[in-house]
């Protein structure tokens, strides 16, 4: 973990209002409330960086947390967040639904809709925070999925409750150049644990027509930077018509252009975070990606991820500079 905040420093009057600002800032605008209006609150919160994911563990005393249909109209804040619950017990509300969490259970909330997080007791947690569109883009009907329990003492969702203690424990020495790698390996894992929970079924496809779908998609990853590449060109350069190529996507959480757009702005995502192109200008790795407006790609980028692109870059040359490397 990368940085460090407590209210152990703080005079004791003024301890949960400084823990307000903290979680606002950590993580989105909250409301907080604790028991004897917080004369014995204490709280700590270690927070590190993988690219556009942020891991963080908090301990702290009682508490009830609210995001409010006032804290979200004034703010355009939109992630998913994961609380995977170390110690003590956690509750999350959310979408009419109330997730109880054990040590080593976790559930996902939105913040562009109202929740609640509530702790009776003493308590540790780990909160992965991840741009809404990124996990909107690869599951259908994610609201069917909030404040729903995860085991993570088995399946996916024992993955999930791996990678992220061995993240809290391993990520400052974790080499600059694979944060993005680990990043997108996390959120692979996490979208095979929430998988399990169900939700809205995907519409099955028939063989022929799963087929024609990774054919797509291989054609995709091949022509990725081809500045021209549509579903009109994918479909001549594989002899099938743009209505099957729409059928072969009917199964995704996204069109076939969103994807491709999608696509393409994770692979420029990972180039902004190579210390090997740290030469090279955001322009020039938007356009090798298929991108003709740097304007364009900055909207799009900062829609997808919640941060422009020289912001992120910014971020990852901090993290491989030998000054931020722990013990260096």
């Amino acid at each position: 973990m990368e940085r460090l905040w407590s209210t152990d420093t703080i005079v004791a009057k003024d301890r949960l209002s400084y823990w307000v600002d903290l979680v606002c800032d950590t993580f989105v605008q909250l409301d907080c409330d604790a028991p004897d209006n917080g004369a014995s609150f204490r709280g700590e919160i270690a927070c590190g960086r993988l690219a556009t994911l942020t891991l963080s563990q908090v301990t702290a005393t009682p508490q009830w947390v609210r995001r409010t249909p006032a804290k979200i109209a004034r703010t355009s804040e939109d992630y998913f967040l994961v609380s995977l619950q170390a110690t003590g017990r956690g509750v999350v509300i959310q979408d009419g639904r109330t997730a109880e969490l054990k040590p080593g259970d976790f559930a996902l909330y939105d913040s562009t809709r109202p929740y609640e997080l509530v702790f009776d007791g003493e308590f540790r947690q780990y909160v992965l925070q991840l741009p809404g569109t990124v996990l909107r883009s690869r599951m259908q009907d994610t609201e069917a999925l909030t404040a729903r329990t995860v085991d993570g003492r088995c399946g996916a969702g024992h993955l999930v409750n791996s990678m992220i203690n061995s993240l809290v424990r391993d990520m400052e020495s974790l080499e600059p150049a694979s944060l993005t790698a680990v990043a997108e390996s996390m959120e692979n894992i996490l979208v095979a644990g929430l998988s399990t929970l169900g939700g809205t079924p995907a519409p099955q496809l028939s063989g022929l027509t799963a087929f024609h779908r990774d054919q797509i998609k291989a054609h995709v990853a091949t022509h990725l930077r081809d500045p021209n590449l549509s579903v009109g060109t994918i479909a001549r350069a594989l002899k099938i018509s743009p209505s099957t190529i729409h059928r072969a996507f009917s199964s995704e959480a996204v069109s076939l252009n969103s994807w491709i757009w999608g696509q393409r702005l994770d692979a420029a995502k990972r180039d902004l975070c190579d210390p090997a192109l740290a030469r090279r200008s955001v322009s020039e790795i938007a356009f090798s990606w298929g991108f003709n407006d740097a304007a364009h790609f900055s909207r799009a980028f900062r829609a997808r991820f919640g941060c422009t692109p020289r912001d992120l870059r910014a971020a990852c040359m901090a993290d491989f500079s030998p000054s931020s490397r722990p013990g260096l």
